[in-house]
């Protein structure tokens, strides 16, 4: 049985905060830092069943800031459960409306 590309059976997904460069993409401690999520590997390793984090839209950056993300931790993918359904709070935008990640479903967008 072959490997399926970007799964946990093959090493893990691509980064999202450096996007697989292994670098921090932006060079805050120095040009040569490495990835603070990925630690330089450039993979990152989410369960499944996973989805695109609707928080950072996948990025895994905090809006336009110089942080990761607060719902996946950078990774850009986070772990849902099955038979997950829209978060009724937010409606599935991972947002209250303040901005800041919804408390109902966590910033994932389901419960």
């Amino acid at each position: 049985m072959a490997k399926k590309k970007g799964t946990a059976q093959s090493g893990g997904i691509t980064c999202a905060f450096c996007k697989g460069k292994g670098k921090d993409p932006f060079g805050i401690m120095s040009p040569l830092s490495v990835c603070q999520v990925c630690t330089g590997t450039g993979k990152v390793t989410v369960p499944t069943p996973r989805a695109t984090c609707v928080f950072c839209k996948g990025t895994g950056v905090y809006f336009d800031e110089r942080v990761t993300c607060t719902v996946c931790g950078g990774k850009g993918s986070v772990t849902v459960p099955k038979g997950a359904k829209k978060c009724p709070a937010c409606k599935g935008t991972g947002k209250a409306p303040d901005g800041l990640p919804c408390l109902t479903c966590k910033g994932k967008g389901v419960v």
